[in-house]
């Protein structure tokens, strides 16, 4: 609306004054300022609800992010502890595993010097077993010297004797007469000697002899085995004569 100039004198000077307000003109412009200011409102409400929600939305999904973040930091510490638990379970048993191996080393150590001590004995008991193989070795050899010189008078002894002695088991002699029976020459009448303890006994008699205890406690009083064979002879000797 265009402003005019109004003519007050002019106006005064007429029959009956007016001045034109143009009030139609004023209210359209008023009512046009007025939508104008409405639009603007509305306007600027709609923009300022726009940002709000837009605003709103993202707090909710900043919530949400949140939240989410929330969560999974939980399920990370819960992780993390259990993560810690794990951990001080394999350290527990690298613990226990390293003294377990401490043990076995110290052991080990124990043993290898154990296994030392019985090494070094193992080497003294086979000098001592050279030694004294050595030794059984040269007492044999003069023992077989000998019986290599006592062959031959044993042989004449036994002939003249008519009688045989052998070694038939481990400390056990087997003592045979013969020509005891003028009747039969070759019968043999034989005792096996058990020599293995102090205590001398004789397992077994052909033919049985009802004195043999008697001669057996005689040798056990006086060890002379040789005076047992003769006494043995003898025996066998009055058997015969007293069946005859």
């Amino acid at each position: 609306m265009r402003h005019t100039h109004v003519d007050l004198a002019s106006i005064l000077a007429q029959p009956t004054p007016q001045i034109d307000l143009r009030l139609q003109a004023y209210e359209i412009s008023t009512g046009n300022f007025l939508r104008a200011v409405t639009n603007y409102t509305n306007r600027a409400i709609a923009e300022i609800t726009k940002h709000r929600n837009a605003q709103e939305a993202d707090r909710r999904k900043l919530a949400e992010r949140t939240q989410a973040a929330e969560v999974e930091t939980n399920q990370c510490k819960l992780k993390e502890i259990d993560l810690l638990a794990v951990l001080a379970k394999e350290q527990d048993e690298t613990r226990d595993a390293e003294q377990s191996v401490a043990t076995l080393k110290r052991q080990l150590a124990s043993t290898r010097e154990t296994c030392a001590g019985i090494d070094s004995e193992i080497e003294q008991y086979r000098a001592l077993v050279s030694n004294l193989q050595r030794e059984k070795d040269a007492e044999r050899n003069i023992l077989n010297e000998h019986a290599a010189q006592l062959d031959p008078e044993l042989a004449a002894c036994e002939s003249w004797l008519k009688c045989n002695i052998e070694g038939i088991e481990a400390d056990q002699l087997l003592i045979r007469f013969s020509h005891l029976d003028e009747a039969n020459a070759d019968r043999e009448f034989s005792f096996v000697l058990d020599v293995s303890t102090a205590s001398y006994n004789v397992i077994t008699t052909t033919p049985l002899l009802p004195v043999l205890p008697i001669l057996l406690q005689e040798l056990n009083q006086s060890g002379d085995v040789y005076r047992f064979i003769k006494s043995m002879r003898s025996a066998f000797r009055d058997l015969l004569q007293a069946h005859s």
